[in-house]
């Protein structure tokens, strides 16, 4: 398991920070890389972020010194979202068949876990986030199709989109963890507008579906004092509390969003007025 360590970060830090600053310390570049499970540790509520892209092997999640437990499960749980082709994940020995934009969430306690494409011509992209939990709750396989959906925006203001509730207290039990994809509708390009942040849950945004020259403004930084990082496709952002999170792109784009902390109340958020906005 290869994983990278990221720190947290006051808000009046970053004031100082140049562009390369802020993608180091922000920014996840490369989510996927072949039979390798690529992560990321945020110390900002100890999330972990990453890739699981198996192609001539199978890969396994073990715990370690990394997450100090004898198995990666012990005391954490997951949420797997697919945007690659056909796979499957055997958890304790059950497997689940994950298509394009299905979602599995893995409980606490899981001793065992795997993850395999159906194709290696057509690989799986596993997206993962997993964070600490303190109660075991039941693996769920949820489709597309089976995600809580919320429609929001309007042609008019060019942000008309869906959002896919996955891992959600109206879909699945988890502990912190929730999990979910916003799919914009052509001609749309502006997401999370207008912006919020959430004082007891951090969030991580990926952003995928895109084109190679298509690219995403990702705003950030406190809503009086903005910043920006420009987003390629499978590329992510940890976003802190205290954070905005919104973006516009170029083209096209689709991005999972995955939250944890101390409220999993999904409409806990702290409106910012546009006025407000610098």
């Amino acid at each position: 398991m290869k994983l990278n360590i990221r720190y947290g970060n006051h808000p009046e830090e970053i004031k100082t920070y140049n562009t390369e600053q802020l993608r180091e310390k922000f920014l996840i570049e490369k989510v996927f890389t072949p039979d390798t499970l690529s992560f990321t540790y945020s110390h900002i509520d100890r999330i972990i972020v990453g890739g699981i892209m198996p192609i001539e092997k199978e890969l396994s999640l073990v715990g370690g010194k990394e997450t100090g437990s004898d198995t990666f499960f012990e005391r954490r749980e997951g949420g797997i979202i697919n945007i690659g082709g056909p796979g499957v994940a055997v958890i304790d020995g059950s497997e689940y068949t994950l298509n394009n934009k299905d979602c599995l969430y893995i409980g606490k306690g899981v001793k065992n876990a795997s993850f395999k494409s159906s194709d290696k011509a057509n690989p799986a992209k596993f997206y993962f986030n997993s964070v600490p939990a303190h109660h075991p709750y039941p693996t769920k396989l949820i489709t597309l199709e089976n995600a809580n959906k919320v429609h929001l925006g309007s042609d008019e203001t060019s942000n008309k989109r869906t959002i896919n509730q996955y891992i959600h207290p109206d879909v699945v039990d988890s502990c912190q963890l929730s999990m979910g994809m916003t799919i914009l509708d052509t001609g749309s390009v502006w997401n999370t507008m207008p912006s919020h942040t959430h004082e007891r849950r951090m969030e991580v945004y990926m952003y995928f579906d895109m084109e190679d020259k298509t690219k995403v403004i990702h705003l950030m930084g406190q809503p009086t004092e903005t910043r920006h990082l420009v987003v390629g496709n499978e590329q992510a952002v940890i976003s802190p509390s205290w954070s905005i999170h919104s973006g516009a792109g170029t083209g096209r784009y689709t991005f999972i969003w995955g939250m944890c902390g101390e409220n999993i109340t999904f409409t806990d958020m702290d409106f910012v007025d546009m006025d407000d906005l610098r």
